[in-house]
């Protein structure tokens, strides 16, 4: 019978030949030097290269490795919604596949969680990466976060996180939403702990993000503060707010032709700019109360 894991490190992958051998070499070194009961789990998602040949190669050797395979390419939140879901460990710790997030943190970011943090989020202080196209970017997104969801963190774009596992079991995240861990499970900020991490040179592949992500992270936002407070219930005002500024915005459109003047044109274009908001934050709601419903992956353990 398998030791269950005190602690679990999921790392998401896609295409990630070149580095996936060394991470998970390294990330198993340091996790014996800890000395608490672990387990590696590592997510397929769709790789098209020859990652998914590597982890079933080094799963025969390593019964401590769980690898999991999805059906396709879901995206980084899905993945880690998968790591989230086949963990076993009281704390769940999440890295990039990359390479780029020094594992030699890990035992810090143990040690936080043994402390009592119910999350613990990296630091990257000393990017090496573009200046314009990711680390300005992320400053920006970094500055938006933490002033919308009031958890205020230096990097919330830092794969390398922790949890306890009460946070995020069950919990399926929608494209996109990854940006916003830990707020997204709706933790204070008393309770988040920052550890510095070593932010190192991607040694092989290519980037997947780019400049377009920080338009994605200001799509999102609109949303974020209203998940957290209560997705079902705000979606369902919304709805009332779209179809109350939707009647009003005829009614005071034909009040305008009758009596055009300044005020009625201002009090028009207010309510059609509050229906407008409104349409992309239902939808928004909508696609996470789905995602908690439907799932975000599709995939199996091997």
């Amino acid at each position: 019978m398998k030791t269950r894991p005190i602690v679990s490190i999921a790392i998401p992958l896609h295409n990630e030949e070149g580095n996936v051998e060394s991470l998970y070499r390294e990330v198993r070194g340091i996790m014996k030097k800890i000395g608490l009961a672990y387990e590696i789990v590592l997510v397929n998602d769709g790789s098209t290269d020859k990652t998914g040949a590597i982890l079933r190669r080094l799963k025969q050797k390593d019964r401590l490795l769980r690898v999991i395979e999805l059906q396709g390419n879901f995206g980084e939140a899905a993945a880690l919604s998968a790591g989230f879901r086949y963990a076993r460990g009281k704390w769940i710790i999440n890295m990039d596949g990359d390479g780029q997030n020094d594992p030699r943190a890990l035992p810090v970011f143990v040690q936080k969680l043994q402390e009592g943090y119910r999350a613990v989020t990296g630091w990257r202080k000393d990017r090496k990466e573009s200046y314009w196209i990711r680390v300005f970017p992320s400053r920006v997104a970094n500055w938006m976060i933490s002033q919308i969801t009031g958890v205020r963190v230096h990097d919330n774009g830092c794969g390398l996180k922790g949890y306890d596992a009460s946070l995020v079991k069950g919990f399926s995240i929608p494209h996109g939403f990854h940006r916003f861990l830990p707020a997204l499970f709706g933790v204070k900020r008393r309770q988040v702990a920052e550890v510095r991490v070593t932010d190192r040179r991607r040694q092989h592949g290519t980037s997947h993000y780019g400049l377009g992500r920080t338009f994605e992270v200001i799509r999102e936002l609109s949303t974020i503060r209203f998940v957290i407070a209560d997705a079902h219930r705000w979606h369902d005002r919304f709805i009332i707010i779209r179809l109350v500024t939707a009647i009003a915005m005829v009614i005071f459109l034909g009040y305008f032709v009758l009596h055009p003047n300044l005020l009625n044109l201002f009090i028009f274009l207010l309510i059609t700019i509050i229906n407008f908001f409104c349409w992309p934050v239902s939808r928004n709601l909508k696609r996470f109360l789905r995602a908690q419903q439907e799932g975000v992956f599709k995939g199996e353990e091997i």
